[in-house]
C-alpha cells in the first residue's frame, strides 16, 4: 500500500485513542533498520509510524553529514517500499529543537510542496518540533507558527512542552531541574488553546520521562499528569473525554502497568528507540563473538567471507529489531489494529 493519507493517518490516531491502544513509533537510521520496521508492522497486522530524527538524518547521509537530506532519501525508500506492503505507514521526523529548525524541518517542508506540487503527498505525514528548550510563550509561537505551515500541507505538527530527561542526539537535558520534567494542566489548556484551531496535532506532554535505558523503577513517571491536563482541557473547553492526542517519549524502563495507564489517558504512540537499538545490536555481537577467527585473519589466515560478509549480520541484526518492534506492538495492544482490515 502507498504511504498513509493524511486522512489515513488521522483515522489510524482517531481509532487508537478510541480503542486505547498506541502505535509504536520507530527511529530508522538505514535501509536495514527501515526494513525491519515495515517487516515488523505488516507482521504484526497494523499500521505503524516510522521517523528520523536530526541525527538519524545525518548518520544517513555519511560524510556528507546533511540532516535533511538523510531524512528525505530515507522517506523517498519507504514511499517506494511501502507499495509491497499490505498496511499503512505514517513517516515522521522526531525531536527537531529550534536551533534545527532552518537546517532540517524547513527543507523536508520544502521537499514536500514539491511532491504536492508535482501530484504527489507529502514526504512526511507528520513533524516535530521540539519547543521544551525555550520559554512555554517562544515555544507555542512557534508551535502556531510550523502547525500553519503544515496543515497547509495536509501534515500533522507533534509538539512538546515541558522537558524530557536524559540525553538524545547529543541534546543533553540531565541537568534541568525536576519540575520541568513534568507538564502541567495550565500548559496543555494552553497548546490547545493556541492549536487546536489550526489544525491537527500531537502532544508529547511530559509526566516524568527520561530519554535512555533505565533499570525498573529507577525513571518515576507519574502518568495521572495526563489524566488531570486531559481533564483539565475537557473542563475549560467543554470537549468530550481525552480531547488531546498524546505521545509517551522516554519509555524504555517502564513497567507494562505504566505504559498502559497511559493509553487510557489518550496517548496514542509512543517512542520506542533504545530497546530497539540494543535489539539491532545484540545479534551483531553474537556474530562477531561466536566467529571470532571467521571474522578476522588470525594469525595469517584468511578469514571466512561468509562471517565478514555484512549481509549476513546486518541480516541478523535486522530480525532481532524487527522482533522488538512486534513486542511492542504487543505491549501497545495494536497488534492486528490496521484500519485496511
Amino acid at each position: 500500500m502507498p504511504i498513509a493519507t493524511n486522512e489515513q493517518y488521522q483515522e489510524m490516531l482517531k481509532k487508537a485513542k478510541e480503542g486505547k491502544y498506541a502505535f509504536p513509533a520507530i527511529n530508522i537510521t538505514s535501509l536495514e533498520t527501515l526494513n525491519a520496521s515495515m517487516a515488523a508492522f505488516a507482521e504484526a497486522e497494523t499500521d505503524g509510524i516510522i521517523q528520523v530524527s536530526t541525527g538519524g538524518g545525518k548518520h544517513a547521509t555519511g560524510p556528507i553529514g546533511d540532516m535533511a537530506l538523510g531524512a528525505e532519501v530515507l522517506a523517498e525508500a519507504a514511499h517506494t517500499l511501502a507499495e509491497k506492503y499490505s498496511v499503512l505507514f505514517a513517516l515522521h521526523t522526531d525531536h527537531c529543537h529550534p536551533s534545527n529548525l532552518e537546517p532540517f524541518l524547513d527543507p523536508l517542508l520544502e521537499a514536500s510542496r514539491k511532491r504536492i506540487a508535482a501530484g504527489k503527498g507529502p514526504l512526511f505525514q507528520s513533524h516535530m518540533f521540539d519547543g521544551s528548550p525555550v520559554p512555554m510563550k517562544e515555544n507555542l509561537d512557534t508551535s502556531e507558527k510550523y502547525l500553519k505551515l503544515c496543515a497547509e500541507l495536509n501534515i500533522i505538527l507533534e509538539i512538546e512542552t515541558g522537558v524530557v530527561g536524559g540525553e538524545e542526539d547529543g541534546h543533553d537535558t540531565s541537568g534541568v531541574s525536576a519540575d520541568k520534567l513534568y507538564t502541567t494542566p495550565e500548559d496543555m489548556c494552553d497548546a490547545f488553546e493556541r492549536l487546536d484551531k489550526i489544525g491537527p496535532w500531537m502532544l508529547a506532554a511530559t509526566f516524568g520521562n527520561v530519554h535512555g535505558v533505565y533499570k525498573p523503577g529507577n525513571v518515576k513517571l507519574k502518568p495521572t499528569i495526563l489524566k488531570d491536563g486531559q481533564a483539565a482541557v475537557k473542563a475549560k473547553f467543554k470537549t468530550s473525554d481525552n480531547p488531546l492526542f498524546l505521545v509517551f517519549h522516554g519509555g524504555s524502563g517502564s513497567t507494562l502497568e505504566e505504559i498502559h495507564e497511559t493509553l487510557d489517558y489518550g496517548v496514542i504512540k509512543m517512542n520506542v528507540d533504545t530497546d530497539c537499538q540494543y535489539a539491532f545490536s545484540r545479534p551483531i555481537a553474537d556474530h562477531f563473538f561466536k566467529n571470532y577467527d571467521g571474522v578476522l585473519k588470525v594469525d595469517g589466515e584468511v578469514g571466512n567471507k561468509k562471517f565478514y560478509d555484512p549481509r549476513g549480520y546486518l541480516k541478523a541484526a535486522t530480525g532481532g529489531m524487527k522482533d522488538r518492534i512486534i513486542q511492542a506492538v504487543k505491549d501497545l495492544r495494536g497488534e492486528g489494529k490496521s484500519i485496511l482490515k
